[in-house]
């Protein structure tokens, strides 16, 4: 190390050393920018040609400019062959070295090509001093030779590596520094290895380049080689950062979900990928296109590419013609330096198919897709505007009820009701003209409206059709369940003048439909809104009747037929209204079925006559009737339990009666409440036998405790031959079952003498008791009476 130390301080101008030194340091740093820049960049090879030329040039310099600051005290100078091939040698040992380094999949393949690069450096230099004439001989020490060339490979290949790290920002340094000791160490080292023996007999060649010369030449050259390369890759780094922030920027713009379109003036300079896929689209031919191409509305164009940010609803058109819904705004942007009209474009299809899907369901009923009741008035109130009030032409409403629909629910299910209400729908759309509209009000009640017609009466022909439609629709039911309906019509301008009479007056005529029979249609009369204005009367004066305790209970004794003994009562209930007087139990009972009220009015019978009969003295029975709509809700055996233990009747004194046509609608569930009931004790008849459905099996299924023969058999027993038999059939059937029989509406001794002569267990009616106050039998129930009826005693 001394030698070298004493080579560069008292063989060597220090100050070209450190000219050497600076330019070395210079092209080092650049040649690490280069190396990393051609590693990253497309155009490869280009820059790894520059990076071989400015780091050759870096290592040629260096070396040359030392070898200015060698000072032999002899002649000397430089062969220019040898000295331009040493340039060569330097720029293409390192351009294969770093494409080594760069490209190379192999393990180590840096370090391999780094160590090229110092093979480059040695290569140079021995070339470089092969160039040199002296006049003397050149001897060199091998051992500082292998030094120097080891010196320049290792520094060398630790150089490469470092500049390819990833850690680039922090090795930049480290990397040049190490280059720069490969390229000095290398240098001042092998110089240390030469000796210079003067020689006269040496002569410096006539061509060889002087030294001072050679040293301007070089300095120039290698500055002008460096800074060309520092600025082409200051201007390349800066192009490929701008490049690869547009690259950014389309990213972001194609990410966005709405069309991007920036303008100059008219003429689309370029669009996102949105845009494109909405307009049908390339993007490589939409710049230079005009706007206009897919704007066709020149007064938006216009307000839009002005300074207006104003948010617009309109439509596009794509490149195959059809027609888009879209949202604009757009606004100023600077893009590239220059200012442009920047589109943004929301598709608005899916917003409005959801608009219309949603305005279609606010118009439509979702099962059947009819028109609903909203929509129905709406076009009856147009109708009825436009139909001649004169009476030229007349416009019927038809209102349709399906016939025990409620009952395809019970037994078969909501999806079998459902299936068919879009059946019922499609049969009778087929019907209708385009005029003509069904729709569906709710449930399963529909309404059609026929305008035009010359005659009233020719809506009986589409009442026909549709009564005929559904009965052909009966065929193919996959249930087996018979698909019928009522159909009340009224015609404007006949029967009112205004929707709201004429749907009242349609109604009006359906119900008339219903209580004739059902599967008919009927046209509104006049006395029909009489009768169901009084209906609606009494039903509403119904609701009211139990606050205003305008309700009783009456009672009618039961009977013995053997001994003659009362065995209990039946309690009737009574209604005095204070606008009618006393209404009778079949007006008011039905309507009360169908109106609901009857739950109320049942409960507090219920309750009423388990009181009663709980304040008797002898242990009499009661009996109270249970309407249909009782036995099928959901809590009625609670409900009686409840009445038990309130009133504290022991329950095998309650008789509850039941009708046969309460237990068709759903024979499972009546099964289980009754089977609930008998459960507490409570006995139950079966009340009106012989008018019901299926009596015999219904006496078989259910346990019932006794038997009510109608009073429609009882009547006249004793002279009509067809009622006497069915009496006595009955009869036997009770007996043959074990279970009593009771007549009912015993109205003559005739009567009374025939059952007695059959066996009849007991019986009750207006021979026997009439209904009246519980005071009237006020003797039948207290202790120490007697319990024998006279009318009984004297037969």
């Amino acid at each position: 190390m001394l030698t070298v130390y004493n080579c560069i301080v008292n063989e060597h101008d220090v100050r070209l050393v450190f000219l050497a030194a600076a330019i070395c340091i210079f092209s080092c740093l650049t040649a690490v920018d280069l190396l990393r820049h051609a590693r990253n960049s497309i155009h490869r090879p280009v820059w790894l040609f520059v990076s071989a030329a400015s780091c050759g040039f870096g290592i040629w310099a260096t070396h040359f400019i030392a070898m200015m600051a060698f000072a032999p005290g002899l002649p000397s100078g430089y062969n220019g062959t040898l000295t331009v091939l040493s340039l060569l040698i330097a720029i293409a040992l390192t351009g294969i070295g770093a494409r080594l380094a760069i490209s190379a999949k192999w393990p180590n393949a840096d370090l391999a090509g780094g160590a090229l690069i110092g093979t480059g450096i040695a290569a140079m230099h021995f070339t470089g001093m092969a160039a040199f004439e002296v006049e003397g001989r050149i001897s060199w020490d091998p051992a500082f030779l292998a030094a120097a060339i080891g010196i320049g490979v290792i520094l060398a290949a630790f150089a490469t590596r470092l500049a390819l790290s990833k850690a680039e920002d922090k090795t930049r340094h480290a990397a040049a520094g190490l280059l720069v000791l490969a390229i000095c160490g290398h240098h001042f080292v092998a110089m240390s290895a030469v000796s210079i023996m003067p020689d006269a007999s040496v002569a410096v060649s006539a061509s060889a380049i002087p030294a001072n010369f050679l040293a301007v030449i070089v300095a120039l050259v290698s500055t002008l080689i460096l800074v060309a390369s520092s600025i082409a890759l200051t201007i390349d780094s800066r192009n490929q950062r701008n490049k690869f922030e547009l690259q950014r920027m389309y990213k972001l713009v194609n990410a966005a979900v709405e069309g991007l379109v920036i303008c100059d003036g008219e003429t689309i300079v370029t669009a996102n990928e949105s845009f494109c896929t909405l307009t049908s689209a390339e993007d490589s031919n939409l710049a230079g296109l005009s706007i206009a191409t897919f704007l066709l509305d020149a007064r938006l164009r216009s307000k839009l590419l002005s300074d207006q940010n104003e948010l617009v609803e309109t439509e596009i058109t794509d490149r195959n013609g059809e027609i888009i819904p879209v949202e604009l705004i757009a606004h100023t942007i600077d893009f590239n330096g220059k200012w442009h009209r920047a589109l943004a474009v929301r598709d608005l299809r899916s917003r409005k198919e959801a608009e219309a899907h949603i305005n279609y369901l606010a118009h439509h009923d979702a099962l059947t897709g009819l028109p609903n009741r909203r929509n129905f008035n709406a076009r009856l109130d147009q109708l009825i505007a436009a139909t001649d009030s004169n009476g030229e032409t007349y416009l019927a409403l038809f209102c349709l009820d399906l016939d025990r629909f409620k009952e395809v629910n019970d037994l078969f299910g909501h999806a079998a009701g459902d299936d068919i209400l879009r059946r019922v729908s499609g049969a009778i759309s087929r019907l209708l003209g385009m005029d003509d509209m069904l729709a569906r009000l709710g449930g399963d009640e529909f309404a059609v409206i026929v305008p035009g017609l010359v005659t009233p009466t020719a809506a009986s022909r589409l009442a026909d059709k549709i009564l005929e439609a559904l009965q052909s629709e009966n065929l193919n039911s996959p249930i087996g369940f018979l698909i019928s309906t009522s159909i009340g019509i009224a015609i404007f301008p006949v029967d009112a003048n205004d929707r709201e009479t004429l749907l009242n007056q349609a109604d009006t005529a359906l119900y008339q439909a219903k209580a004739e029979g059902r599967n008919t249609y009927r046209f509104f009369e006049a006395k029909m809104g009489a009768e169901a204005r009084e209906r609606r009367m009494i039903e509403h004066d119904l609701r009211n009747a139990l606050p205003r305790n305008e309700l009783r209970l009456v009672y009618q004794p039961q009977m013995r037929m053997d001994t003659g003994a009362v065995t209990g009562f039946e309690a009737l209930m009574r209604w005095h209204n204070p606008r009618q007087g006393d209404i009778s139990p079949t007006i008011f009972i039905p309507i009360a079925e169908e109106s609901g009220v009857i739950l109320q009015l049942g409960e507090w019978a219920l309750n009423e006559a388990c009181r009663e009969a709980a304040s008797w003295d002898k242990p009499l029975s009661v009996a109270v009737n249970v309407s249909a709509v009782q036995l099928y809700s959901h809590d009625f055996p609670q409900r009686v339990h409840s009445a038990l233990l309130k009133t504290g009747l022991p329950s095998n004194r309650l008789e509850l009666e039941i009708t046969e046509t309460s237990l068709i609608k759903d024979t499972n569930r009546a099964l289980t409440t009754l089977r609930q009931l008998k459960a507490l004790g409570v006995r139950i008849a079966m009340d009106d036998f012989g008018t019901g459905y299926s009596s015999l099996s219904n006496v078989r299924a259910f346990p019932f405790d006794m038997i009510k023969i109608d009073r429609s058999f009882i009547k006249s027993v004793d002279k009509n031959e067809q009622a006497a038999a069915i009496v006595k059939a009955v009869l036997g059937l009770g007996r043959g079952l074990g279970m009593p029989v009771l007549a009912e509406g015993i109205e003559t001794p005739d009567e009374l003498e025939f059952l007695m002569g059959e066996s009849c267990a007991a019986g009750q009616g207006f021979y026997l008791g009439m209904p009246g106050p519980i005071e009237d039998f006020r003797h039948l129930i207290s202790d120490g009476a007697p319990v024998e009826d006279k009318k009984l005693i004297a037969l």
